[in-house]
């Protein structure tokens, strides 16, 4: 898919000050999410700007994959209370997508942070999260 000047200009993450950015990756960067939901949210995304992880070219993909285990030790070891992840990503509007430059959510969990967390991503769609009998 082609990307505009225009869309490249409007896009906040192709503007970000290069002194939010925390660890690299060859054609990806990851910063600190503006809008935290859990202390150590990160965002990494592909310097080119794509709006979906389907316009993703391999060596991308590779490089946000690696970026993320390497970011989730890094905030295992630097606190004892992390006790998993969610990590994924929005893609399209219908999918909650807001800035359309393609990223992935990488977010610490912490026990108790959620009376249920049971069912994680299967929340966004409201009653899907407990799918128990």
């Amino acid at each position: 898919m082609s990307t505009t000047e225009n869309e490249k200009t409007a896009c906040p993450f192709c503007s970000l000050p290069p002194d939010r950015v925390i660890a690299r990756d060859g054609p990806c960067i990851a910063f600190r999410d503006g809008f935290p939901v859990s202390p150590g949210h990160t965002l990494l995304i592909p310097l080119r700007h794509v709006a979906s992880f389907r316009d993703l070219a391999p060596d991308e993909w590779a490089a946000l994959h690696r970026l993320a285990k390497r970011l989730a030790a890094d905030l295992l070891a630097a606190d004892p209370s992390v006790r998993g992840f969610n990590f994924g990503l929005n893609d399209g509007a219908c999918a909650g997508q807001s800035v359309f430059h393609c990223h992935a959510h990488l977010i610490p969990r912490r026990d108790g942070d959620h009376p249920h967390p049971r069912g994680g991503v299967r929340a966004v769609i409201p009653g899907k999260a407990d799918y128990r009998p």
